[in-house]
């Protein structure tokens, strides 16, 4: 290892050691000395250091500071050879009066290092004191991953490289570049040029929350060409962070057919999507098109030196593969069972080939399906499932389920965020994640290559709006990578994130705020329910409304919950010295017989789609149809069974529930529902029953009149599930999802 000094000269005053740091990821270890270190007039940065990695430092450091800063061989740097070798991105910082010393074990060492170093320069850049400390640290996790996609919307090589600034920023090393899908191919293939001539452009795109259906009418297209995307691998070289390029099979792939629809199981034509969601053509199995695979990721593996090709392998329907006579005999003549065994033939052939040219194929969760490829990596992200299921069967993955690491869902209450996807993930839940599994033990755990987020682009218009999904997630992201998250501290994270807010104002960058408006949820309060505010900032100097009127600063105080016990709408926000600090949240609560009570589920939601719990079906807010985020709870592929406890014998005449339908996200109404009541507990009798029909008739507003009238203390509701997603339906031959909210009585 060598042994390296960055000597940084300077004028020692002695002051009181300033115990706080604002370090984004926090250092494994980081030990405060008695001293500091002036930052001088002149940084000068030995020669004989690293010269991209020192440049780095150079250039994020340039205008932050009047000094000048110019490259000289310092007398006092010296190399020392010591046999201990250390993991390659580690490092430690000693911060001395007399200057600023590094060791590292590799270049990607030093540069961890001075990223540190910047931060520890921004954050002092106007007190010019830096504290003396010792810092020692590497990361927990070898991949620490951040995702782009460019298919839905494309951001040209500048806007990528400025991703890549942002994500070198906060230590995050690895990129996953998705270059390919139904509704787009975005990167040069020279053999095959009709890929972009034709595969690069839809006719238009679809606008507004997807159950609209509605279109802009507007062509739409963008390719990277070889030389854009070598530029930016060039880029991320320097940045130390490896790309991962993505080409989508054996699904996804109506933009590729488009341009060569032979490739298809029936003859076309076809065009790039211009829907979001899964679509029933795809990729045949034919010796043509593993010629055009093989030959496309000959140009891809030239481009991009990185160890993995992400492959895809995800929501490939098998409509296609059902009726193509080829697939049938492919099936029978090779002893594939059915076709989640053509699946996975398939992509074991792709790995094959992938590894004869020396690297290793990653593939979404779905490529488990039929048996997994011998060297294959998951991607875990319909849950933790997948990468448990890898893990244990000793293969690597990466874990990015979508309930912590979906940078597409909305961050902040929806009424006050941009049109998102969908779901609900907020800073602090990305921050509690923890990625490797309880499920497995120490040895399997070390097959858990690390963490990624994932920032799908169907709603995302505009590199702005990638800022603005980015940020503050990022940050949280990098600590949960780095292994130093602990969410008993998350308060002091959040203020850490909110300090570096200065510096992207600096950059200009465009990043959420949501953290400082007023969020609320339903908490139980005695026999029924109180509305609760929090936020990053002080609770009291929220005012609040329940008349459905504006809040000003004359309006009450926050103090406590808000007691609900009556139809209210509330509306709050934040004052600072009078004047609106914050976005004003509303939220409509109803409050029926069954609201607030005890209720116990036999089937749990899925993470992801679970916020407030079983509470979410009594807690008096019905679910928006066109915002999967915190209203509503997700089932995939299990029942609604819910047992309310009312407290007393109640009467009531009507029972109404909704259920949401949402086809092009795999989530479908219910099948079914029956209704039961019992005085014990335990001893329940059936008094009512309405079949799917019935509920698509009321399109998920399903509302049952009882006469006479029920009276029990006890109810219980079975709510079905829709089962197996049929054939020409996005997700066809997937459980469907059963998304459900509010059981109310009347």
């Amino acid at each position: 290892m060598r042994n390296l000094f960055l000597l940084l000269l300077s004028t020692v005053f002695l002051t009181a050691l300033n115990a706080q740091n604002q370090l984004i990821p926090q250092p494994k270890k980081l030990e405060l000395k008695q001293g500091e270190f002036v930052i001088p007039e002149t940084l000068l940065i030995s020669k004989s250091l690293p010269q991209h990695e020192s440049n780095y430092l150079i250039n994020r450091l340039k205008g932050k500071f009047d000094i000048e800063i110019s490259k000289n061989n310092l007398a006092e740097i010296r190399k020392i050879y010591i046999e201990k070798v250390h993991p390659d991105e580690w490092y430690s910082i000693s911060v001395e009066e007399k200057g600023i010393y590094i060791r590292f074990s590799t270049n990607t060492g030093y540069f961890r290092a001075l990223q540190t170093l910047a931060q520890l320069f921004e954050e002092h850049q106007h007190d010019r004191k830096i504290p003396a400390m010792l810092i020692v640290d590497e990361p927990q996790f070898k991949w620490r991953g951040m995702h782009l996609d460019v298919v839905r919307h494309f951001f040209n090589k500048e806007e990528v490289k400025r991703y890549l600034d942002y994500l070198a920023m906060y230590k995050i090393n690895t990129f996953h570049w998705h270059l390919t899908d139904d509704q787009g191919w975005r990167i040069e293939i020279k053999k095959y040029p009709k890929l972009t001539e034709i595969g690069s452009k839809r006719k238009e795109s679809m606008i507004g929350p997807y159950g609209d259906n509605r279109f802009d009418g507007v062509p739409y297209g963008g390719f990277y060409t070889q030389e854009e995307i070598k530029e930016v691998i060039e880029y991320a070289k320097k940045l130390h962070i490896t790309i991962v390029p993505e080409i989508e099979m054996p699904g996804h792939a109506l933009a590729a057919l488009s341009a060569y629809p032979e490739l298809a199981c029936t003859p076309g034509p076809f065009e790039a999507a211009t829907k979001w969601g899964v679509f029933d053509d795809v990729f045949c199995p034919k010796e043509e098109t593993f010629e055009f695979l093989e030959n496309v990721l000959d140009e891809v593996i030239a481009l991009f030196p990185s160890e993995y090709i992400h492959i895809g392998g995800d929501e490939c329907p098998k409509v296609r593969w059902k009726e193509c006579a080829h697939c049938q005999e492919l099936i029978k003549t090779e002893n594939l069972g059915d076709e989640e065994g053509l699946q996975s033939y398939f992509i074991k052939r792709i790995e094959k080939y992938v590894n004869s040219k020396g690297r290793k194929i990653i593939g979404w969760n779905e490529i488990l399906e039929g048996g997994l490829a011998p060297n294959a990596a998951v991607m875990s992200w319909t849950g933790e499932e997948g990468g448990i299921e890898a893990a244990k069967t000793g293969h690597y993955a990466v874990m990015t389920p979508g309930a912590y690491c979906y940078f597409d869902h909305y961050q902040g209450d929806p009424q006050n965020e941009p049109l998102a996807f969908g779901g609900y993930t907020p800073l602090d839940k990305i921050y509690s994640y923890h990625p490797i599994p309880e499920e497995l033990n120490a040895e399997e755990g070390k097959y858990i290559l690390g963490v990624q987020a994932n920032l799908w682009a169907e709603y995302i218009l505009d590199f702005k709006q990638v800022e603005y999904m980015l940020f503050p997630r990022l940050m949280a992201l990098a600590e949960v990578g780095w292994g130093t998250n602990d969410p008993k501290n998350y308060l002091a994270f959040e203020k850490k994130a909110v300090d570096h807010f200065k510096y992207l104002d600096e950059m200009g960058v465009n990043y959420s705020k949501s953290i400082f408006n007023p969020s609320g949820k339903v908490i139980r309060s005695g026999n029924g329910i109180a509305y609760e505010l929090y936020m990053s900032k002080d609770v009291h100097n929220i005012r609040y409304t329940t008349d459905g009127s504006e809040p000003t600063i004359n309006s009450e105080t926050y103090q406590s919950p808000i007691r609900v016990d009556r139809p209210m709408t509330i509306r709050a926000a934040y004052f600072e010295n009078g004047e609106l600090k914050s976005a004003i949240t509303h939220q409509r609560l109803n409050v029926s017989k069954s609201t607030g009570k005890a209720i116990e589920l036999v089937n749990q939601p899925a993470s992801n789609y679970s916020f407030g719990g079983e509470l979410t079906l009594v807690d008096g807010i019905e679910g928006d149809p066109k915002v999967l985020g915190k209203t509503w709870l997700g089932f995939s592929g299990t029942d609604v069974i819910a047992t309310i406890d009312l407290g007393e014998r109640t009467e009531f005449s009507k029972l109404y529930f909704n259920s949401l339908n949402n086809k092009g996200s795999w989530i479908h109404l219910a099948g079914g529902a029956k209704i039961l009541i019992s005085d014990d507990g335990v001893n329940f009798k059936e008094i009512g029953e309405i079949g799917k029909q019935k509920i698509e008739e009321m399109n998920g507003r399903v509302e049952i009149n009882f006469v006479p009238a029920q009276s029990a203390r006890y109810l219980k509701v079975e709510i079905y599930n829709a089962g197996i997603i049929p054939d020409g339906n996005p997700g066809a031959g997937h459980a469907a999802w059963l998304f459900v909210d509010e059981i109310g009585l009347k």
